[in-house]
């Protein structure tokens, strides 16, 4: 064999060696892989009404009118089954509307997309207990009497927590000198909560800058963790600010009313 490529001319060689080459990218154009493509999703108020119905209802004790929007953030991303191949990946990497993520990230628990989607609704409805535990301990009070419901259809994972805990605080206490968390302002953000106020952090949110971008926001509530994959793609007229903790999401906004000192990225 080495006498006969010997006896070929250089430009010969290299197509031969190059075959083998093309035949592996060629495979790989061609084979799914384990990747998903995700792209901005829905915005939800949790001050106001998602298909009709209030998102979050008080009963059993005095709430105030709210003005101004709180917003929580989604993705919308490309089933757990879908066949991603290369040529998806590279156009995702090139468009600032599209974001390409291990799929393990977005679907770690793996099964089907019906035991996903019941995972995500069983993580949204725990995700909406905690927040009401979170938003109470915050204000340092007993639901008693007090009713807290939340209802955001069929939404589903846990990322909305800590906006859920902000609208309940906003109903039932606001800034706690008379006025309102928002300003007046459209807010969104993302963000896990936990019962003792911690924020947590969440996956997309690149795109998830883009959807409260898209929906009318002014500035974007983001685990102090996510700050930077933030700031990286945010689009024009967005704040980003970063959180640690519930009061410090208070605090924030609070302080974006009064004029006061803001964290950034």
């Amino acid at each position: 064999m080495l006498s006969r490529l010997s006896r070929l001319s250089r430009p010969r060689v290299l197509a031969l060696c190059a075959l083998p080459v093309l035949a592996l990218f060629g495979t790989a154009a061609l084979a799914p892989l384990p990747f998903t493509l995700a792209r901005p999703g829905v915005t939800a108020d949790v001050l106001g009404k998602d298909d009709g119905r209030p998102v979050i209802t008080i009963t059993g004790a005095e709430t105030r009118s709210t003005d101004g929007q709180l917003r929580m953030t989604t993705i919308l991303a490309t089933g757990p089954k879908a066949d991603v191949r290369i040529g998806d990946v590279v156009d995702g990497w090139f468009r600032d509307d599209r974001a390409v993520m291990p799929r393990d990230s977005v679907y770690p628990t793996g099964g089907s997309e019906k035991e996903i989607e019941k995972h995500n609704l069983d993580d949204m409805k725990e995700s909406q207990n905690v927040a009401v535990d979170a938003a109470l301990n915050y204000l340092d009070r007993e639901a008693g009497s007090m009713r807290v419901e939340v209802d955001l259809g069929d939404i589903g994972g846990p990322s909305a927590g800590l906006f859920l805990s902000l609208g309940i605080i906003d109903k039932l206490d606001g800034n706690g000198s008379g006025g309102g968390l928002t300003g007046g302002r459209t807010i969104a953000g993302t963000g896990t909560i936990s019962a003792d106020g911690k924020v947590g952090a969440v996956g997309g949110v690149s795109m998830k800058t883009q959807a409260a971008h898209r929906d009318g926001a002014t500035v974007f509530l983001v685990p102090k963790a996510e700050c930077a994959q933030a700031e990286a793609e945010r689009p024009d007229g967005l704040r980003i600010v970063p959180v640690s903790t519930l009061k410090d999401a208070v605090g924030s906004l609070k302080a974006l009313e009064t004029g006061g000192k803001v964290p950034s990225c």
